[in-house]
């Protein structure tokens, strides 16, 4: 076999360091942008944030106002004039203050959020105040460490007796009395096995002149089942109780708390920061970047300066790095700028809802979004992940306004978020006595033109979490 040499020509596409950058910050959301920023902070010494910017009001950014340290070439590397001026300057900014501030004692510390009591503590609490031998206490602990979040003792006793030690001599007798005084404790219901069981602890903790209270304890106790099905005849004739009597015990066991540690648990609340605002101005909507969401960097001066009069084979890493901070910057600008596009052009096309609300959401895909600005559906995709509107009708994220179609009679198309807005505002209006079925629903928007089958009005209603019709009715 002889071998030989040949030559080929092809084309392939080749992502650059830059290109992948630019896609890695389009798809992170806000937060996770601020967190890459930090480490290109601590890891790029030519890279920092821009302090004492003048903020404008939002919406008032424009095409011909642009920030200088959004531009990779405005920076002090072009010129090295007042760099030992500047550095005067922060030397002096660093340099510690040796006068005394009056105001020391009241700047000094900061102020941090009360820690809010546990359950466990709050229960532990009580425990010491109460006139139990010791031992009977460290056998109430023991059950409030076996609580869940939501205040229920879900292991078995027996399993619990059968982990302690046999030398301590427990029988099953003491955790029943430890349980006793378990669920005595506040919040009432803490302690209980099931959910009969901590509404009936809750029922037990109220007066006893309440009205309807022994037929509220039986239905918990013995009929609970029957109550979530909304069988009010069986009900009625298990109670033995009119229909009057009947409501009074219904609103009376939904005014109870199904979690009564859930007021303990930690609150793990998240804040959406919103990319862009959408407001009204002279009879358009309108876009303009969050300045909150936008982060300010800009290339450090005095490093930048010390380059710049130090050309030589020893600088080329730093020109690097250089060269880096720069490309940042500009993959940054570059990406609130294409967030800015396509929420604009989100708002273009479904300017009705800002008018009149969810019912006149229009159909939109990404691809309309994508032919109109020139874009790869991709980009689109990742444009409109994670990242929020602030409009007069709340915080949505881009990918709430994009929604599949189904045809009406007409020959047009309806957002299915409008269908969903619909079947919310039929169901909210609906007789409580006799709800509507997903057959009655489904009629209702055929009436109105929007052909869309049983089952469609069934998942559009479970998407909303509204309950099936034998679960909606009420006396």
């Amino acid at each position: 076999m002889k071998h030989s040499l040949q030559l080929r020509l092809s084309q392939h596409l080749t992502l650059t360091p830059q290109l992948q950058q630019s896609i890695r910050l389009l798809q992170l959301s806000t937060l996770e942008l601020d967190q890459e920023l930090e480490r290109y902070l601590e890891e790029n010494p030519f890279l920092e944030r821009e302090d004492g910017i003048e903020e404008r009001p939002v919406g008032e950014r424009g095409p011909e106002r642009r920030d200088e340290s959004a531009a990779p070439a405005k920076d002090s590397a072009d010129s090295a004039a007042g760099s030992g001026e500047t550095a005067e300057i922060a030397a002096f900014d660093d340099a510690p203050s040796g006068g005394y501030r009056e105001d020391a004692d009241d700047g000094d510390f900061p102020q941090l959020a009360a820690e809010s009591p546990t359950l466990r503590s709050h229960l532990l609490s009580q425990i010491s105040l109460t006139s139990l031998s010791e031992r009977d206490r460290q056998l109430v602990a023991l059950l409030i460490e076996s609580l869940d979040d939501d205040g229920y003792l879900k292991q078995n006793m027996s399993e619990m007796l059968a982990l302690l030690p046999q030398e301590l001599g427990v029988e099953p007798e003491d955790l029943t009395i430890a349980l006793k005084h378990l669920q005595h404790l506040e919040p009432a219901g803490v302690g209980a096995r099931t959910l009969g069981e901590c509404l009936a602890l809750q029922l037990e903790a109220l007066p006893e002149l309440t009205p309807h209270r022994r037929l509220a304890l039986e239905t918990v106790t013995n009929h609970l089942e029957v109550l979530a099905a909304r069988d009010f005849t069986r009900l009625k004739k298990l109670l033995r109780c009119d229909d009057d009597a009947l409501r009074s015990v219904q609103h009376l066991i939904t005014n109870l708390n199904p979690r009564p540690g859930g007021a303990y648990a930690p609150d793990d609340t998240r804040y959406v920061v919103p990319d862009v605002i959408v407001r009204k101005v002279k009879g358009i909507w309108v876009t303009a970047l969050n300045p909150e969401a936008m982060p300010r960097l800009r290339i450090n001066r005095i490093y930048a300066d010390i380059l710049a009069r130090n050309r030589n084979s020893g600088s080329q890493q730093l020109a690097s790095r250089l060269h880096e901070a720069r490309w940042l910057i500009k993959n940054v600008q570059q990406r609130f700028d294409t967030i800015l596009r396509v929420s604009q052009a989100i708002v273009d096309r479904q300017r009705h809802f800002f008018e009149h609300g969810e019912v006149a959401m229009r159909p939109l895909v990404l691809r309309e979004i994508a032919e109109a600005l020139g874009l790869h559906e991709s980009t689109i995709s990742r444009v409109t992940t994670q990242k929020y509107m602030h409009t007069p009708r709340g915080i949505y994220e881009l990918k709430y306004f994009f929604g599949s179609h189904v045809t009406t009679e007409t020959g047009g198309a309806a957002s299915s978020t409008a269908i969903r807005a619909l079947i919310k505002q039929l169901v909210g209006a609906e007789n409580s006595r006799k709800p509507l079925s997903d057959s009655q629903l489904s009629e209702i928007l055929s009436q109105q033109g929007i052909v869309v089958a049983r089952r469609t009005v069934a998942k559009y209603r479970e998407s909303l979490q509204i309950l099936p019709v034998n679960l909606r009715k009420t006396l």
